[in-house]
């Protein structure tokens, strides 16, 4: 950028916060218009006649700036609400550093905020972002700090609006519905997420637009899964902090963007939930809290990942049964010990071809780890050591 196009940009800022300054001009204007006739209305005989002329205020108002009455009625909704609990939000309204669209978003967080300590602190922080950040970006920010400073009382509240859950149809003209459902935030990106990757996956000799691709798709699932809950098929990442994780305080897992969170339990039942049927495979990332590495990386599900089931029969080659040739890649992929008091990992499992993993699942074969003692020398033993990064044995028990 030259020094022209910094000047420009340099200009825009300011008109843009002349443009905020007379936004905010225009609200002190209408508080003061609206403070003083309630003084006058105050003095007159009769209640109904009070809220009569009350209603006429705010017509009167909303005639002068073309806003209809509720928005008149939002704005000083919002106004009292800021003036009241972040004074350094009006300061920097009436200064230019934010807009009223911004106010707005901060107004709407204050409702949501029930502790004073949590509203100061709001106060003290959020104008430094909103000055810097685009509308959307505030709005998500302020749901994170909602979620973080007053965790106890949002699970609270979502685990009151999880109740009116219900999906809604209502009919159109040509032909066409609407089908709205009000659901749970990792639920709806779950299917968002599935829609997308398997509308593009009908590539791009398919004639139809991704949006009807997803469309058909979701009409599909609708109307041939049985099934009483949710399956999740899509990848969604969340984070929970430590301490919500361990249960020390109750909290919030949010969305990798960071553009929704549910309660970190609703997560946890999930995972529980899938895990039990070996529906959703799960990894858990530790983080460092300055730079963002990943410290760690732990798989925890029934089912490989695609870049460890690579992994594995890439290095086995075969079966790992002695003696046995077929491909990995024709073989199951079997738990030693089995799932889930063993691990989805490397060292716990290995290339099975179908018949010999059912003859290990009916108890005709079984491995052995290095540390349990020999089997009786009556028994027929044999070993498989190749490929393998610890030794193990399968060992044949005969019919009794």
């Amino acid at each position: 950028m030259d020094i022209g196009e910094r000047e420009a940009a340099g200009h825009l800022t300011v008109l843009a916060r002349a443009r905020a300054r007379a936004e905010a001009s225009e609200w002190v204007a209408m508080l003061r218009f609206r403070d003083t006739e309630c003084v006058r209305v105050r003095e007159l005989d009769g209640v109904v006649r009070q809220r009569v002329e009350r209603d006429g205020v705010v017509w009167s108002i909303g005639q002068a700036l073309g806003l209809s009455e509720s928005q008149v009625m939002n704005r000083f909704a919002v106004a009292d609400r800021v003036v009241e609990d972040a004074p350094s939000v009006w300061a920097a309204f009436r200064a230019g550093m934010v807009d009223g669209a911004r106010v707005r978003e901060i107004g709407l967080t204050l409702d949501k905020l029930v502790r004073t300590e949590s509203k100061a602190r709001l106060d003290a922080k959020v104008v430094a972002y909103a000055s810097g950040h685009t509308v959307a970006e505030l709005r998500a920010w302020l749901r994170r700090f909602v979620r973080r400073v007053e965790g106890d009382l949002a699970v609270e509240r979502a685990e009151e609006e999880r109740k009116h859950r219900c999906v809604e149809v209502r009919h159109t003209d040509d032909g066409m519905a609407w089908l709205t459902a009000y659901l749970p935030s990792h639920v709806a990106a779950a299917i968002d997420k599935r829609l997308t990757k398997e509308a593009i996956a009908f590539g791009a000799d398919d004639p139809r637009t991704k949006a009807q691709r997803r469309a058909d798709l979701f009409a599909a699932w609708l109307t041939t899964n049985e099934s009483g809950q949710a399956a999740m098929g899509a990848d969604v990442a969340v984070t929970v902090t430590a301490d919500i994780l361990a249960g020390a305080r109750a909290g919030f897992a949010e969305a990798a963007d960071g553009s929704w969170g549910v309660p970190a339990q609703w997560i946890t039942d999930l995972a529980l939930n899938l895990a039990e049927h070996g529906g959703a495979f799960w990894h858990r990332m530790v983080l460092h809290p300055v730079t963002g590495d990943v410290l760690a990386h732990e798989y925890h599900g029934r089912y490989a990942p695609e870049i460890l089931a690579k992994a594995i029969r890439f290095r086995d080659g075969v079966c790992q049964a002695p003696g046995c040739l077929v491909p990995a890649d024709r073989c199951d992929l079997d738990h030693r010990r089995p799932w889930p008091a063993g691990d989805t990992s490397g060292d716990n499992m290995w290339a099975l071809c179908r018949r010999h993993h059912s003859m290990k699942g009916h108890g005709v074969l079984r491995w052995v780890l290095p540390h349990e003692p020999d089997p009786p020398p009556v028994t027929r033993y044999l070993t498989s050591e190749i490929y393998l990064p610890i030794t193990t044995h399968l060992e044949y028990v005969p019919a009794a």
